[in-house]
């Protein structure tokens, strides 16, 4: 059993009003195998039965334990098995209307986000794969809440270039039939290598094929906690007192973290799954992993030494949350998504932050190229470059990273686009022009490596 410090505790919660301390996710993953059917209606009738009856009170509880301990639970989430599993086997594959199930589910029972709109195909796709990701387009532009993630390369399959041409076709399109509201289809859909199957942030939750019918998993941030920890050093602490600053502090926020979910995950009755500690910022002040960058000394997120302070936040972050809890799962790191981040907004817009730097960085965070704005005339071929150099990183690295690109239509370098909320707003990014088509045309896999000889 956990033995939680109410000493501990307690000091993180007196770091709330100050330093945006939050549970920034209880996300509900929910196995959806016993809802398939040949007949789609069918389908959808058992997916939202299935909702109501374990997420019901997923929001009235969540918002009794945040009163409960004056801890603010920023979103309340779900996650379901991969969709492309679940649509399958019916006759009429109607994907649309099953994500249209599922986001009018979410509406009706308060969620905030839903994922699970997924495909796995790192090594093909099936007929069910293909029609999912064909559908991804239409149905992230005809509903609010769902998410949708592919994964499309892993360290032991290698990368699917097919998939990774067709992705980038997906993204594109996706952007295209949002248009009005600045391509945000696109934001809420992202490409992995080596995705997370009790990941709870979006867009890549989903519930993977070996989790339970049911749990709770929870995902806690706190940027503006480990920012003013570090603050509170003496200017000249070298990196060892640093590094055991940001652990010291991960496992105050993991202690607590543990504790909301675990109560959250008795008054629902269902198993808790994992605590998944990713310092994962928002557009409030104070908010900002760039900022923790600025703390450890360099002038500005993107200068010489960022990439070595994310590597050592990133671990920091991990080996506390470890010493705090037996079930640390997820991300759990840092992450550094563009839009999402006031202080790497600041840092792209004033070109600090290039997309070359930030590729060189998601070698040691935590997932990936996120949320990073591109002129919406970028060729399909061109943003299929960008996922297969960032699937490498993943798979040579043995590690998850991701890609949520969105070429925003209309819009151009020097532009901005403006989501609001956690998805906040970005510049747009200058991309390279030199052209990738012949290569990425090529189709077919990149092979694994031989991890033997990984130097």
């Amino acid at each position: 059993m956990t033995i939680f410090d109410e000493n501990l505790i307690l000091e993180t919660i007196n770091m709330i009003k100050l330093h945006n301390f939050d549970i920034r996710t209880v996300t509900l993953t929910l196995s959806l195998r016993d809802c398939i059917s040949e007949n789609v209606d069918i389908v959808c009738d058992k997916i939202q039965k299935k909702l109501d009856k374990y997420a019901k009170n997923l929001v009235k509880y969540a918002n009794d334990i945040e009163n409960d301990y004056s801890i603010p639970i920023v979103n309340k989430r779900i996650a379901v098995t991969p969709i492309s599993i679940i649509g399958e086997s019916c006759t009429h594959k109607d994907y649309i209307k099953i994500a249209q199930t599922l986001d009018n589910s979410a509406r009706d029972l308060g969620i905030d986000f839903i994922g699970g709109f997924s495909a796995l195909v790192e090594k093909g796709c099936t007929q069910g794969d293909l029609g999912l990701i064909e559908s991804i387009p239409e149905a992230l532009a005809s509903t609010q809440r769902l998410c949708s993630s592919v994964n499309v390369a892993s360290s032991k399959a290698g990368i699917n270039m097919d998939a990774v041409l067709k992705m980038a076709e997906t993204i594109k399109k996706s952007a295209e039939l949002t248009a009005d509201k600045d391509g945000i289809g696109a934001a809420k859909l992202v490409v992995f290598c080596n995705s997370v199957s009790d990941n709870p942030f979006m867009a890549g939750a989903y519930c993977g094929y070996g989790e339970p019918e049911c749990a709770l998993n929870i995902g806690v941030s706190g940027p503006g906690v480990v920012r003013a920890a570090i603050k509170d050093l003496h200017k000249d602490a070298d990196m060892g007192l640093l590094a055991n600053k940001i652990k010291q502090t991960a496992y105050k926020i993991t202690t607590t973290g543990e504790l909301v979910g675990r109560k959250l995950a008795d008054k629902l009755n269902i198993p808790f799954g994992v605590i998944d500690l990713s310092l994962a910022p928002t557009p409030a002040v104070g908010d900002s992993v760039a900022q923790i960058f600025q703390a450890m000394g360099l002038e500005h997120a993107g200068a010489h030494g960022t990439t070595a302070a994310l590597a050592m936040l990133n671990d920091a972050v991990k080996k506390g949350g470890i010493m705090a809890s037996s079930y640390v799962g997820g991300l759990s790191g840092a992450f550094i998504p563009v839009s999402e981040d006031a202080g790497m907004i600041e840092a792209a817009g004033n070109g600090y932050l290039t997309f070359d730097k930030l590729e060189a960085m998601t070698c040691v965070c935590s997932v990936g190229l996120d949320m990073i704005a591109i002129p919406g005339d970028t060729n399909i071929t061109t943003i299929a470059g960008i996922i297969a150099d960032e699937m490498a990183i993943g798979m040579i690295n043995k590690k998850t990273t991701a890609v949520r690109l969105i070429p925003a239509p209309g819009k151009h370098v020097g532009d901005v686009v403006v989501f609001g909320g956690l998805l906040g707003e970005a510049p747009i990014m200058r991309v390279n022009k030199l052209s990738s088509a012949n290569f990425v045309n090529r189709g077919g896999h990149i092979p694994a490596p031989i991890h033997s000889l990984n130097n």
